[in-house]
């Protein structure tokens, strides 16, 4: 792909980007025309404004938007490097235990009732950021550690630490009947209620993991090449899948504290800024990080609008239409495997 294409391209990815933030500003229970939200936005002191609407959109909806935004593109920016990664298109954020010990962390936050406060930021986001960090640091650590973690020893690592948390986040649900609902709702994702503390806690995680997987494009594209291509351009595997890892658990961690489960983003947008940009690294991590935050913002405006003035947990709508299009991949992939065989 030519330079002038591909720039053409990300420029009508930001300017999609834009409108969508512009509509999803305008969408809830008051529904706002799209050039009043940009008077708002832009000309907030213009004659003839509604008070009401500036406050809606200025102090309830633009932080929400933009935390899903940035949620969307930081698991979108993590699934592109666990694909490349474990070299395994099917790969997302997950398969490596983050969600399993945010959810977790956010289970004991609720559970115990903390109300402490650190720095403006509440239990619940600091617990489950917490929790995936230490998950994905012990499935690390499983798998090898030490710099010789392999990529099938991650995998598995990963799927049985995940059953285990798992697990432990059912008998504290049942435990602890009083506070089903509240942990229910978490764990299925969405940024009902998230304001501007939610977006000030959660963005500069999301920025600096998203930064720090486009700095590794170099590193992504020779480990998705395979090991031997690799060494042959004198990559040090055990450090690359450190550092890949490491940077790609932060994007995870923080997306999962600032919206709870919402999964298949990050399988998805990688997959459609492949088609659209192709597989260098440099290209597809911002590419897929506008994919994911406009996917994101997409699902967040059904979830608010599908079944009106009730509101749909975001994940529940990313689960339903990712897991078509993860079928569908599945599907494909065994087309492929038959006409190799």
């Amino acid at each position: 792909m030519s330079s002038r294409r591909f720039a053409f391209l990300l420029l009508l990815l930001v300017l999609a980007l834009a409108a969508v933030l512009v509509f999803s500003l305008g969408v809830g229970a008051v529904n706002i025309p799209p050039e009043r939200v940009v008077d708002v936005l832009f000309h907030p002191q213009k004659p003839g404004l509604n008070p009401a609407e500036v406050a809606i959109v200025r102090d309830l909806r633009l932080a929400r938007v933009l935390l899903a935004a940035l949620v969307g593109a930081g698991l979108a920016a993590a699934g592109a490097a666990f694909q490349a990664l474990f070299r395994n298109p099917l790969a997302d954020p997950y398969v490596i235990g983050a969600s399993s010990g945010a959810a977790l962390g956010a289970t004991l936050a609720i559970t115990l009732g903390l109300t402490w406060n650190l720095a403006g930021f509440g239990p619940t986001p600091l617990m489950a950021f917490a929790g995936a960090l230490l998950a994905v640091l012990t499935v690390y650590l499983i798998a090898g550690g030490g710099g010789k973690a392999t990529v099938i020893g991650l995998l598995l690592a990963g799927a049985a630490l995940s059953t285990v948390l798992s697990s432990a986040v059912s008998l504290l649900m049942l435990t602890r009947e009083e506070t089903l609902h509240e942990i229910f709702v978490w764990l299925m994702g969405g940024f009902s209620g998230r304001s501007w503390p939610h977006l000030w806690s959660g963005a500069p995680y999301l920025a600096a993991g998203i930064a720090a997987l486009w700095l590794l494009a170099r590193p992504l594209d020779a480990l998705a090449c395979g090991e031997e291509t690799a060494q042959t351009v004198g990559l040090s595997l055990p450090r690359a899948r450190g550092v890949v890892v490491a940077a790609a658990s932060l994007a995870t961690a923080a997306a999962v504290a600032s919206g709870g489960i919402i999964g298949f983003v990050g399988l998805v947008s990688p997959h459609i800024a492949r088609m659209l940009f192709g597989a260098s690294h440099g290209r597809l991590i911002p590419a897929s990080a506008l994919t994911g935050a406009l996917l994101t913002l997409l699902a967040d405006d059904l979830a608010r609008v599908l079944l009106a003035p009730m509101e749909l947990p975001v994940g529940i709508v990313t689960s339903l239409l990712g897991g078509a299009f993860f079928l569908f991949l599945l599907k494909t992939r065994q087309q492929e495997l038959r006409r190799g065989a």
